[in-house]
């Protein structure tokens, strides 16, 4: 049974040869992520330290007016 399945009906060669490229491929994605996530984080981490954070000044809106609709005549 087990060696029906490895043998994959005659064409084991092409279907594993097939799924070890797909494992190299994804492994190797991988390893690319990783390191350039990392060298970002470093390339992050460098900018935050040379230059100190800025104080966030508060959000001051419109000042109301009044509106000619809401005066009254005298």
């Amino acid at each position: 049974m087990m060696d029906g399945f490895l043998s994959m009906g005659g064409y084991a060669a092409y279907v594993w040869s097939s799924y070890g490229a797909a494992a190299l491929v994804l492994v190797g994605l991988l390893v690319l992520s990783l390191t350039g996530l990392r060298r970002v984080e470093r390339t992050l981490a460098t900018l935050e330290a040379a230059k100190p954070r800025r104080k966030r000044e508060p959000k001051v809106g419109p000042v109301p007016t009044a509106s000619p609709a809401t005066e009254t005549a005298p």
